[in-house]
């Protein structure tokens, strides 16, 4: 097995791509040891020292490292971890597999709220998912979108950025009622 790396916009976080399947659908965020739980790859991960957060997409795994810690003194245990895991047969995920959601919204924006899905799915996923992020829909409510920064793109330097030059921009463009672009924590 081969695994390949490749860097991202936020330096504490590195792209492992196994070769192979991650996830059926959807996107995992594990911003804690806690919250892997249920997931055998995660906490194979986590237990190398350093390791803050992990983060699945279809073909890709993210983690994102502590200050304290160089790449170069955990990424061989953590492609260790990676490797061990797909040896191992094990889930990714136990039990069933929550793909990323999205809040539901009815009421008068309800045509509103699917077209900034729409453009989020077709334009704004795909692109930061190449840089080992997930950027999904929390809510819309008087011209502000709130959207929930995952892996690479969760604490990355150029994320401010991203929001609001190139989703702002894109969803205004497109949706003349979208005013402004905001973050939300998980």
């Amino acid at each position: 097995m081969f695994i390949q790396t490749e860097s991202t916009p936020n330096p504490a976080t590195l792209k492992f791509l196994p070769g192979q399947s991650v996830l059926e659908v959807g996107t995992a965020d594990f911003p804690s040891v806690e919250a892997a739980a249920k997931s055998p790859l995660a906490n194979r991960i986590f237990a190398v020292d350093g390791v803050t957060g992990v983060f699945f997409g279809l073909d890709f795994v993210t983690v994102t490292k502590g200050d304290a810690v160089e790449w170069d003194h955990i990424k061989p245990a953590i492609l260790g971890a990676i490797m061990e895991h797909y040896q191992s047969g094990a889930p990714v995920i136990e039990g069933e597999q929550a793909a990323s959601g999205h809040a539901e919204h009815d009421g008068e924006d309800g045509q509103i709220v699917d077209q900034i899905k729409e453009l989020l799915d077709t334009r704004v996923r795909p692109a930061v998912a190449q840089d080992g992020g997930d950027i999904t829909f929390h809510g819309f409510d008087r011209g502000v979108v709130y959207l929930h920064m995952q892996g690479a793109c969760a604490g990355c330097p150029s994320s401010t950025l991203t929001l609001k030059m190139g989703i702002e921009n894109l969803l205004r463009h497109y949706i003349p009622e979208v005013v402004e672009v905001r973050p939300v924590a998980a």
